[in-house]
């Protein structure tokens, strides 16, 4: 079997993958593509734009909310030039080290975005949970730091893939299942013994992701018991509606995650189709609905939007 080493004239280059079974019409697809990420990207850039300029809108919620939206940002941009490069011009290939680039920054601004989502998380559970001293907990201190340790988080981890990578000749298939490059992915191209490797990611995945999976959910199911005791049913409605909305948008970036990284390691027969979906719902979809779900059923992102462009009220506020 062919193998590439990694001599300087003989780089390794990978095949991504657009939509399988539709490359006759990929120019037509890009077109709602594009358009959905020019809405995420408006969307988020307009929501840093807000928190920044808005003084009413320096609070710790919203500065989460900046955060996540910066990090969406350069999630998107992270995956647009390969996505559109397949789309428009039909460009498939990557070299190795492009590959690895994208695909730390994709890994790592993921870790980042979940870390966010906890953080968010817990800045609601103490808004209702101790409302007494949550500007004694959730100062600006507390915000960057809890920002910065997702951060560190996610690039310490996920700073030895690339180099763990680079180890490994790559035999004859290039052909990756995504628009991107994503580890499992790549990794299943490698010759040679990957267990520890395949292993080291599946414990990253568990311990990061899927504990900051459960952690939101037992905040949120916290929140939901203390607002059923306390609140009026009006209010206790209102707050069940903004948590639901927020819990399917946690659902729509965690699934997909969580089950690709279990799909490419245990399963070899998957329909690409299916990959080809579930990445671009936690890579496209999340980013757009964020800015939606979290900052337009805000009532102080509501009233900014009024006063700078003149934006009628779109849903009712918390």
């Amino acid at each position: 079997m062919l193998a590439f080493n990694h001599s300087a004239s003989n780089w390794p280059t990978f095949s991504l993958l657009g939509l399988p079974g539709l490359e006759a019409a990929h120019i037509w697809i890009s077109i709602p593509f594009c358009l959905l990420y020019t809405l995420a990207l408006a969307g988020n850039a307009l929501l840093l734009i807000l928190v920044r300029a808005e003084q009413n809108l320096h609070a710790p919620q919203f500065y989460f909310l900046a955060v996540l939206a910066l990090t969406d940002l350069g999630l998107l941009l992270s995956t647009l030039p390969s996505v559109l490069a397949i789309f428009w011009f039909d460009v498939r290939r990557i070299g190795l080290d492009a590959c690895l680039s994208q695909m730390f920054f994709i890994h790592t601004l993921s870790s980042v975005e979940s870390g966010v989502l906890v953080a968010m998380a817990f800045d609601r559970l103490v808004a209702v949970c101790a409302p007494l001293n949550y500007t004694r907990i959730l100062t600006r201190h507390t915000v960057a730091w809890l920002s910065g340790a997702a951060l560190i988080r996610g690039a310490t981890l996920l700073a030895p893939l690339p180099f763990v990578l680079r180890a490994f000749p790559f035999c004859g298939a290039t052909g990756l299942s995504h628009s991107y490059c994503y580890y499992p992915d790549v990794l299943n191209l490698a010759c040679g013994d990957v267990t520890i490797s395949s292993a080291y990611g599946l414990g990253f995945v568990l311990c990061t992701f899927a504990a900051d999976a459960v952690f939101i959910l037992a905040s949120y199911v916290k929140i939901l018991g203390t607002l059923l005791k306390l609140g009026p049913p009006g209010r206790t409605w209102k707050a069940l509606h903004t948590c639901a909305c927020h819990l399917c948008t946690v659902c729509v970036f965690y699934l997909p995650l969580l089950s690709l990284a279990v799909l490419h390691r245990y399963t070899h027969h998957t329909s690409p189709v299916l990959y080809s979906t579930m990445s671009d719902a936690y890579l496209l979809v999340t980013p757009l609905l964020n800015p939606l779900v979290y900052s337009l059923k805000s009532q102080q992102i509501q009233a900014a939007l009024r006063k700078r462009f003149g934006v009628q009220r779109v849903v009712a506020g918390e």
